[in-house]
């Protein structure tokens, strides 16, 4: 698999904003499967490969519960290797009294969950892009549901133990107020291309014939208000450009159809038309 390197551009990091700290790493290590990276009494950044960042987390001083029905996170989706490290998730995850959502999306099966402040988390695995349906430009994508039997035959009980070293940060999902600005934002401003549109809800956007690295839709209403900027939720997420030539390119780009960025020495930012935080490195 590629599509979470270079070339590819690719989102690589995701930073959310949560109640209580100490809470969420119990959560985040016991029933997700990271692994603190570094540790403050406010912040704690999470890995899987004892090298990387995937996952940050903070809680504000002055942090409210997640605002309900506005722009923003939908889910940040956790990338495992195989079908088999999908099946030891589950296994493991039967000790847990949480409620797991699941969908098996054609391109890929998916398990979904909330942390304890409502943040909602996919872990799914990827089938092999050669059983991937694509007619002109568009790849096949469907919500059935996941043959469990099948599934839990490919792992094995009390075999879990974290999130393997080579799982990655697969793809987020967003909440935004008008899909058609959002579209040229990515396309245009990003550099991503849509693969995938459900009529005028929701469209997939990747680089590199992905099914999909960022998903962007109006579920909540179109014209959806921004969160409160103390609310529970996403803080912001990280795009990865294969060069700084690409990501010099980006901000041109974004800045061509009236966005804002600020550069700074290593990274830019910026944020959609919905105002999710945007982070942008090489």
């Amino acid at each position: 698999m590629h599509f979470h390197q270079q070339p590819a551009t690719f989102v690589s990091h995701v930073a959310i904003k949560v109640q209580d700290l100490d809470r969420s790493l119990q959560f985040y290590q016991e029933i997700i499967g990271f692994s603190i990276l570094e540790k403050t009494d406010r912040t704690a950044t999470l890995t899987a490969d004892g090298e990387t960042c995937l996952l940050t987390i903070e809680q504000p001083e002055d942090i409210q519960p997640k605002d309900s029905r506005t722009t923003g996170l939908y889910h940040f989706a956790v990338l495992l290797p195989t079908r088999r490290d999908l099946a030891n998730f589950v296994l493991h995850y039967i000790d847990y009294s949480v409620y797991l959502g699941s969908s098996d999306h054609l391109v890929s099966e998916a398990l979904y969950l909330n942390d304890p402040d409502g943040n909602q988390i996919e872990v799914y695995r990827d089938r092999d892009p050669s059983k991937w349906t694509w007619k002109d430009g568009q790849v096949e994508m469907a919500v059935d549901p996941i043959d469990f039997d099948d599934l839990i035959k490919e792992g094995t009980k009390g075999e879990w133990d974290g999130l393997p070293k080579d799982t990655v940060m697969g793809h987020i999902h967003l909440h935004v107020a008008k899909l058609p600005q959002t579209k040229q934002f990515y396309e245009k401003g990003l550099g991503f291309e849509t693969v995938c549109q459900f009529g005028d809800q929701a469209l997939f956007i990747s680089t590199e014939h992905y099914h999909h690295h960022i998903g962007l839709n109006t579920w909540i209403g179109v014209g959806a208000p921004q969160p409160s900027a103390n609310s529970v939720g996403m803080e912001s997420f990280t795009i990865t450009y294969p060069s700084k030539e690409a990501l010099d390119h980006a901000v041109q780009q974004v800045k061509s159809i009236g966005g804002s960025v600020k550069v700074e020495a290593d990274h830019a930012v910026t944020k959609d038309p919905s105002g999710n935080k945007i982070r942008l490195t090489v």
